[in-house]
Parts: C-alpha cells; sequence; structure tokens
C-alpha cells in the first residue's frame, strides 16, 4: 500500500534542540492540562487524596508511557497514524482512532482558548467580569470563532513559530504564577486551603472514579493518548536524550499544576465560592482576585495574556496533530489541511462553545463542555494510553525501543517494557474486580 506519510517525514522539520523540544512540549500542555483542568479536578475529588493519587500516578506510569510514545515518534519520524502502521499494518486504525480523539478534545479546548482571550481582552478594557456575566451573551462563540481563525494563521507559519512562541511564554508565566501564589498566601484562606490541599482524606481512595480521573489527568497533563507526543517526537533532534527532556517536562508539568492549585484555593475559600464548581472555577475565582487587589489591573492582564498564549499553545499542539495526519496521509498542502481541520472544529465545537451561551445546551443537565472532557478527557484518554502502551511494548523490539529513547542504558527501556506490556492486563483485571464487586465505573 501507498505510505504518504514516509515519504514527507524524509522532509519534515526538527527542533533546533534538546531545550527546544522541552520548552515547546512543556507548554503544550502546561496552559489548560494544569492551569485550568487540575484545579478543577482537586477541586471536584476531594484535594489532598486527588493529589496524592495523581502524582502515584505520574511517576510509576505515566512518565514511562510518555518515554515511550516519544521515542516511538521520533523512530518513525512521521505523523500518528504513519507512527503506528510502522508498527504493525493494523496500526494505522489505532492511529486514526487517536488523531479523532484529538479532534474532539481540540474542539472544547478551542472554546476554552476563547475564554481566556475573552478575559484577556476585558483585563485589557478593565472590565472583568465573573464567569456567569460572561457567558451570559454569546461572547464564548464569538471568542471560538476568533481562536480557530488565529490558531489558523500560525498553523500555516509552521514548525518555527511554535518554537518561537514557547521560548517566551513560559519562564514569563511561570513568574506571574509564583508571584499570585506568594499573594494567595497572605489571604484569610491560605490556612484551609492548606487543610485542603495537603491533607488526605484516604477513604476517598475507595472510589474508583477518583483513581480513574488521578491518572486520566496524569494521562493528561502529559498528553499521552492524543497524539501530541508521537507528534512532537518526531521532530526531535538526533542527539536528545529523550528519557531526560521528558522528565524535565514532567516535573514542569506537575509543578506548574500544584503552583495553580496553591494559587486559586486560597481565593476560592478566602471569598466562600464553592471549591467543586466545575470547568469555570478558574474563571469565576481569578476576577475577583484581581478586582480586590490593589494592583489588580495591570496583573490581570499580564496573567490573563499569559494565560491566553499557554491555552492557544495547547490548541496549536492539538491541531498541529491532525494537520499532520491529514496532510501527510492524504498527500494535501498543509494550506489545505489547515482548512480542513477548521472547518471541523467549527463544527465540533459550536456546541461546547453554545453550552455557556444562553441555548445552555447541556447532557443529561451538565452543559456539554464539561460532558465532553468529563467522559472524552477521562476514561477515552486513559483507555487510549494504555491500549498505545501496550501496543507499542508488544510489537517493538527492546533494541529498537533504546534507539529511540537516544540512551545506552537498559535501566530506562525495562522500565517501559515492564510498565507497558502488563498495564492492559492490570487495568483490565481492575476494571473486572470493580464489575464483580458491584462497584462499576459510574459510581
Amino acid at each position: 500500500m501507498s505510505n504518504p506519510g514516509a515519504e514527507t517525514a524524509k522532509t519534515r522539520g526538527q527542533w533546533s534542540s534538546e531545550p527546544a523540544f522541552i520548552f515547546s512540549m512543556a507548554a503544550a500542555a502546561v496552559g489548560l492540562g494544569n492551569l485550568w483542568r487540575f484545579p478543577y479536578m482537586v477541586g471536584e475529588y476531594g484535594g489532598g487524596a486527588f493529589i496524592l493519587a495523581y502524582l502515584i500516578a505520574l511517576f510509576i506510569v505515566c512518565l514511562p508511557i510518555m518515554y515511550l510514545e516519544v521515542a516511538a515518534g521520533r523512530l518513525a519520524q512521521g505523523n500518528t497514524v504513519h507512527t503506528y502502521r510502522q508498527v504493525h499494518r493494523w496500526g494505522a486504525w489505532y492511529g486514526w482512532f487517536v488523531v479523532g480523539l484529538t479532534v474532539i478534545i481540540s474542539s472544547y479546548y478551542l472554546v476554552i482558548t476563547g475564554w481566556t482571550l475573552g478575559y484577556a481582552v476585558d483585563a485589557i478594557r478593565d472590565d472583568l467580569q465573573v464567569f456567569s456575566d460572561f457567558s451570559a451573551g454569546y461572547a464564548s462563540v464569538y471568542y471560538f470563532l476568533g481562536i480557530i481563525a488565529l490558531s489558523s494563521l500560525v498553523l500555516i507559519r509552521g514548525i518555527g513559530a511554535l518554537e518561537a512562541f514557547s521560548k517566551i511564554l513560559m519562564p514569563v508565566l511561570l513568574i506571574i504564577i509564583i508571584a499570585l501564589v506568594i499573594t494567595a498566601s497572605q489571604m484569610e484562606g491560605w490556612q484551609q486551603a492548606k487543610e485542603f490541599l495537603l491533607y488526605a482524606d484516604f477513604s476517598a481512595w475507595q472510589e474508583s472514579e477518583l483513581w480513574i480521573m488521578a491518572f486520566a489527568q496524569g494521562f493528561y497533563t502529559l498528553a499521552i493518548g492524543q497524539g501530541y507526543l508521537v507528534t512532537y517526537g518526531s521532530y526531535i533532534p538526533a542527539k536528545a536524550h529523550v528519557p531526560r527532556a521528558c522528565l524535565i517536562v514532567g516535573v514542569t508539568e506537575s509543578g506548574i499544576a500544584l503552583l495553580a492549585g496553591w494559587m486559586i484555593f486560597p481565593f476560592v475559600f478566602t471569598y466562600g465560592m464553592d471549591p467543586g464548581q466545575g470547568s469555570q472555577l478558574a474563571f469565576s475565582t481569578l476576577p475577583v482576585v484581581f478586582e480586590n487587589m490593589s494592583w489588580g489591573v495591570p496583573v490581570a492582564m499580564a496573567f490573563f495574556l499569559l494565560f491566553f498564549m499557554a491555552a492557544f499553545s495547547s490548541c496549536l499542539a492539538g491541531l498541529k496533530v491532525i494537520v499532520s495526519a491529514i496532510a501527510e496521509e492524504f498527500g494535501v498542502s498543509n494550506l489545505r489541511a489547515v482548512g480542513m481541520v477548521a472547518v471541523m472544529m467549527l463544527a465540533l465545537g459550536l456546541p461546547s462553545a453554545l453550552s455557556f451561551s444562553p441555548l445552555e445546551l447541556s447532557v443529561g443537565g451538565t452543559p456539554v463542555l464539561d460532558w465532553i472532557d468529563q467522559l472524552v478527557g477521562g476514561q477515552v484518554v486513559l483507555f487510549s494510553g494504555v491500549l498505545g502502551a501496550g501496543f507499542f511494548c508488544w510489537m517493538v523490539k527492546p533494541m529498537r525501543l533504546r534507539k529511540g529513547l537516544g540512551t545506552r542504558s537498559h535501566w530506562w527501556e525495562w522500565r517501559i517494557y515492564i510498565v507497558g506490556r502488563w498495564l492492559p492486563f492490570l487495568v483490565l483485571g481492575w476494571v473486572l474486580l470493580i464489575w464483580l464487586l458491584g462497584g462499576g465505573l459510574a459510581d
């Protein structure tokens, strides 16, 4: 069979260095995976108990799978579909499943990125609103359309634009977050936030849903099972040490996620807000924070502009996965592929945008955006990452994997093989055990 992806792979660009890959990969996930999603997951699933479960999942399971996906992309030097096809001829079907999953996630990512742009614009106008006021009209829809247009323009420019964008974003955003954490430490709700974030109620660990969401957040944080790592790994330089680069990205992502919790929850408790209010947690909390700060206007402008840039970088990463697959697999130009993806995003993302508008589209009383995030961003991402890890580890020989990792140490490859090969069976056994005990995934 013909393989247009293989032809295109020969001429694809590369990150200029290992640090460039680290900056770009970190920026791809830091915006929404950590600043937006992590705090609201912590709020909904019990604070410290969820954080500890998340850290266990991250360092024991998620990081080895991250190494694996980046190494696979580096070996195949192609898009997600091409990479899985290189492993096995039936792998292309799974590759398209991953691309489809990324299409769905990106469709509502664009909506949330529109919120960050809207808040950045409102901050510049000194007209910040709490989320209920922001979503009272059709601002969510208008900014969603604007993000589709803007991301299409950047993707047409290619990989160089992503790299330059990320190098500026990360350090400045981190400085702003640390400054807000210092401010939060002076608030009345700081002690209550400490208790919420540091003390774990281990009885919550008996709930299967907490563990599912903790593992899913680990996968989400590191962009596992969504094609990001495979696609970004295909651009990694030949001399890069994949485990080292991925470990730095993972620690950076987790550190920023934890800082986001310390940034938001002291204000949540100070102003008597509900920590479990869902996806709009950051957008409901931060306007109140900045309104009550002496230097609130300039800080709000800086924060929301950087929040938008981080979220936008997350969007670009997902869209890059889709554009690469379409352009290389169907042999169309990058420009045409970007246009096709823009139309898909418009069709699939509009219901999520309208769920936070006067129409209030919902599924069973849950806004469409939240419903998709909890289903696809939770259980489906987890399934995709576990299945992909098993597929790679049972089909790719250790020696070949070591070449992709860029290391001579056998320790890295065997750690990945132990996790990747047996994780699918452990997950299946766990699901069966829950079913036999009558818990069920939906409890």
